[in-house]
């Protein structure tokens, strides 16, 4: 279930969307079958990881993520500037792809692969936080040095640092983050949500909807039963399930989407949804009516995260572009086009101080930089396990399609 992109402009400040949804947790049969895997006879071990680095005499790198996720030039959308004065700074190009679409569809597309210890052509690649999860535990990609990354050291977002997956975050540094709460129209509505409790309003039925991805939707909807979704299990979620279950078939979820939940919203054929923070941002440039809200019981805090494949060829230059993104002036650079939560606290300071009126807005916007109250709400959910995952996938797939 890939999204199309939303591209919205606030004046003098481009803002794209790119934040993608998957199918309804199918993925390909591939990607299902190692899933249901304890410890599948694709891992690989950490001896068979790395290969001779070529970083020293190829001054390149191969970078994958997604569409419009990343600075482009005003007047040539084709030129990267944050990249443009990576290789001016250190010499090293940069052959940078928009390839990714949907995570499951990218996991088959390199899948084969790592699992026979290959080389998949790229040294860098930004994957979402629940399948970031699932190549740690496969053993396909490799430790960072993070020796040779002091700026990550000194500016990674504390709140960011040790997600359950990847412990100390030796495998993975968030490319952006972003929060899942509630949008809302307040003024057809004609009154505030404040907790996830409010959509099951009687004056709400039929007028609400929820993200179609299991990934996606769920830690949100369990916080709103009182869930530490850090540690949740099998017995909150199917809780859970039977609740929505119930709802569903009482006609009060109108549906589950994936990005389309911008157009309901927008048109008011919707009044409240599950939506993410960066396409709020835009939302709002467009109707002031439009409202974001991390819920009392609190909201999930996600990453979209880089990582460095197995057998990559350029592991030290694809280290130094990661360091090169955490510098204060360069993730100012990249908040201010992709408007997601930006995972370098300080990066604030250098919008606020920019003497440009819309970047000091950003500044203070707390969707792109949270503040201590709003943290205090937001939590980053423990991942469905492989042993897990194939029973919960075909319990939620069932409720999607009633």
């Amino acid at each position: 279930m890939p999204r199309s992109p939303l591209h919205r402009a606030a004046p003098a400040l481009p803002r794209p969307s790119r934040r993608s949804l998957l199918r309804a947790l199918g993925g390909g049969a591939a990607a299902l079958a190692l899933a249901g895997c304890g410890v599948p006879a694709a891992y690989v071990g950490p001896g068979d990881r790395s290969r001779r680095d070529d970083s020293a005499r190829d001054k390149s790198l191969d970078f994958a993520n997604w569409p419009l996720y990343i600075d482009t030039d005003d007047e040539d959308t084709s030129e990267r500037p944050t990249l443009a004065g990576f290789t001016r700074r250190t010499g090293i190009s940069v052959r940078y792809t928009e390839e990714i679409n949907d995570n499951d569809e990218f996991f088959g597309k390199i899948s084969p692969a790592l699992m026979n210890h290959q080389e998949t052509g790229r040294d860098l690649i930004v994957v979402s936080d629940w399948m970031a999860a699932r190549f740690v535990r496969l053993g396909w990609v490799q430790e960072m040095d993070r020796a040779a990354q002091p700026h990550v050291a000194e500016n990674l977002d504390p709140q960011l640092l040790r997600p359950a997956f990847d412990p100390g975050r030796l495998h993975s540094v968030p490319w952006q983050s972003g929060i899942t709460g509630i949008a809302y129209n307040r003024r057809k509505l004609g009154r505030e949500i404040r907790s996830t409790a409010d959509l099951w309003r009687p004056e709400l039925r039929g007028r609400v909807t929820l993200l179609s991805g299991l990934d996606e939707a769920f830690a949100l909807l369990m916080q709103g039963q009182g869930v530490d979704v850090t540690r949740w299990t099998a017995d909150d979620f199917h809780a859970l399930c039977e609740h929505l279950e119930r709802l569903v078939r009482a006609k009060h979820i109108r549906r589950f989407t994936g990005n389309d939940y911008i157009k309901d919203l927008s048109t008011g054929d919707v009044l409240a949804c599950q939506a993410y923070s960066g396409d709020v941002i835009q939302l709002q440039a467009d109707n002031p009516d439009i409202e974001f809200v991390v819920p009392q019981e609190g909201a999930e805090l996600w990453a979209e995260s880089l990582m460095i494949p197995n057998l990559a060829r350029h592991k030290a230059n694809a280290e130094k572009l990661v360091d090169y993104y955490y510098e204060p002036e360069v993730a100012a650079a990249l908040a201010a086009w992709v408007n997601y939560v930006c995972p370098v606290p300080a990066a604030r300071e250098v919008l606020a101080s920019s003497g440009d009126e819309d970047l000091a807005a950003l500044a203070e916007d707390p969707l792109v930089f949270p503040d201590a109250e709003m943290r205090k709400r937001l939590a980053i959910a423990r991942d469905i396990t492989a042993e897990e995952r194939v029973g919960f996938a075909k319990r939620w797939n069932g409720i999607v399609g009633l």
